[in-house]
Order: C-alpha cells, then sequence, then structure tokens
C-alpha cells in the first residue's frame, strides 16, 4: 500500500519558490525584524513614515509572489 504524499509540502519547484518567498516577506514584517530593526519614521518615503513604506513594501512582495504562483498555477 503505497503512502499518500503530504499536501503540505510543495510538489514543484515552483511551489517551492512560492512558498519560501512568501514565508520570507512575510518574517520581514513581523515583530523581531519590525521591532527591532525597522521601528522608524525618519527619513520619509513618499510622504510616509519609513516603517509604514517598509511594511506596505514587505506586504506587496507578498501579494505578487501570491498572484505569480496563481498564474503558474502552483
Amino acid at each position: 500500500m503505497k503512502i499518500p504524499r503530504s499536501h503540505y509540502l510543495p510538489r514543484t519547484r515552483n511551489g517551492w519558490i512560492a512558498t519560501v518567498a512568501f514565508l520570507v516577506a512575510m518574517a520581514l514584517a513581523q515583530p523581531p525584524i519590525v521591532h527591532g530593526v525597522m521601528n522608524r519614521i525618519e527619513p520619509w518615503v513618499l510622504g510616509m513614515p519609513f516603517l509604514f513604506a517598509y511594511l506596505l513594501l514587505a506586504y506587496v512582495i507578498g501579494i505578487a509572489v501570491l498572484i505569480w504562483a496563481q498564474r503558474r498555477g502552483v
């Protein structure tokens, strides 16, 4: 009897790339990095405090990875 493969692990190379890229993007928006390194107001970026611009970029990267994975059919 063959043991079925887990659906929690990606099966393709693109799946692994998408998973790792998304986890890295979301890790960049979590407290150890945000509160310790990026928690500052100056300089202003496009009219926003640095922290808000940084978080916006981190979430946009995460969303871009999800869109990329969806278009690839991962």
